[in-house]
């Protein structure tokens, strides 16, 4: 027997209404798949606020904070055109949805060119009637994901966070949980999961995170980075879409870390809102070498191969990607090695052997493995 959720708050119609004319719905596998392409997507930072403040918040957000001036990030998204655009625009924060004006306008401008629009919340407005203007962006995107861990938890209970998917599910988006634990033997995440499931079946996928020591959980959490190994590749799919920080500047690496470091590495720049363009931006991430290599083989190989010996301090995987600008002679070398057609190659194929393994094998490298499978929820023909 499923739990059943507290009724939705909306009145009926307000979830009723004809739906705007949308893309075609993008699921969570799909998102998740598209990753390890260079500039398949771009991830926008739409504010740094937010009005909860979760214990392991990765940005340490308050409602304090820099946000993205509204008109230059709707010209940006503007840019996009058909036959230059990301294929999806996957908008976060801080807490996006303080700003669901700019929400509903930056959906347009991308919708327009053919990307579609996904919206990453926290949820906070999820335990009375969904403002009108919260509705109304919620309509204008192509895929919804909310966050459900126990930090959220106690300040917005589990209930009400159920209420919301099922009224998005009603407006029918395609929606999905994004969850995070200690790891795979953590009790929260096996009820979390077992409840999501026997609530909504297989309608709601899951992308489950195991916690890592940034922002707010640097101070208290155990979790440490890998040891490294110089040798092995492991490439970096998490540097192939550009990311718009919250003061405008567009880097080519999410982890938090590198979008709040001041100032940006120079290989992780790739230019600002205010005075570049999406086309841009795109051409740059795709031709520099740095970049290339960090996506085709990782940082730690790229420093155990070209770097000197005192250039291998521990700093795990992150953090030596963050610190490669200090090392002259591996910039160098990925300029000697990956400007011409082999970098680009090298690239290519390092993007198709990740995007041919399929999402699953994704997540059970970057989340947590152990429930993994939950992203192709639900299951689609061909999914892996």
């Amino acid at each position: 027997m499923r739990t059943v959720s507290p009724p939705i708050s909306n009145p009926p119609s307000a979830a009723l209404e004809p739906v705007p004319p949308t893309l075609t719905p993008v699921e969570l596998a799909e998102i998740v798949g598209l990753r390890p392409l260079p500039c398949a997507g771009l991830l926008v930072m739409v504010t740094r606020r937010c009005p909860l403040s979760c214990a392991h918040c990765s940005s340490a957000s308050t409602m304090v904070g820099d946000e993205p001036d509204p008109a230059t990030l709707v010209e940006f998204v503007g840019t996009f055109a058909t036959s230059d655009r990301p294929e999806v625009l996957l908008l976060t924060g801080g807490e996006p949805l303080l700003r669901p004006d700019l929400v509903v306008e930056l959906a347009g401008a991308a919708r327009r060119a053919g990307t579609r629009v996904a919206l990453l919340t926290g949820g906070y407005f999820a335990a009375r009637p969904v403002p009108a203007r919260i509705l109304r962006a919620l309509r204008a995107v192509d895929h919804f994901s909310l966050s459900i861990d126990a930090f959220h938890e106690r300040q917005i209970p589990r209930c009400h966070l159920f209420r919301l998917l099922h009224l998005m599910l009603d407006m029918g988006t395609a929606v999905s949980v994004h969850a995070v634990g200690s790891g795979p033997a953590d009790p929260y995440l096996a009820g979390l999961v077992s409840q999501t499931r026997q609530e909504f079946g297989d309608r709601v996928p899951m992308l489950v995170n195991s916690l890592r020591a940034m922002g707010r959980a640097a101070a208290w959490s155990l979790a440490g980075p890998p040891v490294p190994d110089h040798q092995r590749v492991l490439p970096c799919a998490m540097a192939a879409w550009p990311v718009v920080a919250a003061d405008g500047t567009v880097l080519a690496c999410c982890n938090q870390d590198g979008v709040d470091r001041r100032p940006v590495p120079d290989h992780l720049r790739l230019g600002h809102i205010g005075t570049d363009t999406w086309p841009q931006v795109r051409d740059r991430a795709l031709t520099s070498p740095v970049l290339r290599l960090i996506r085709a083989t990782g940082p730690l190989h790229l420093r155990g191969r070209y770097g000197t010996p005192a250039g291998r301090t521990e700093h795990g995987y992150c953090g030596t990607c963050l610190r490669l600008g200090d090392h002259p002679e591996i910039l160098r070398a990925a300029r000697e090695v990956a400007a011409g057609r082999l970098g680009e190659l090298l690239d290519e194929h390092a993007a198709r052997v990740q995007f041919e393994a399929g999402p699953v094998a994704l997540v059970r490298r970057h989340g947590c493995s152990r429930y993994a499978d939950l992203v192709t929820l639900p299951h689609r023909e061909g999914s892996r």
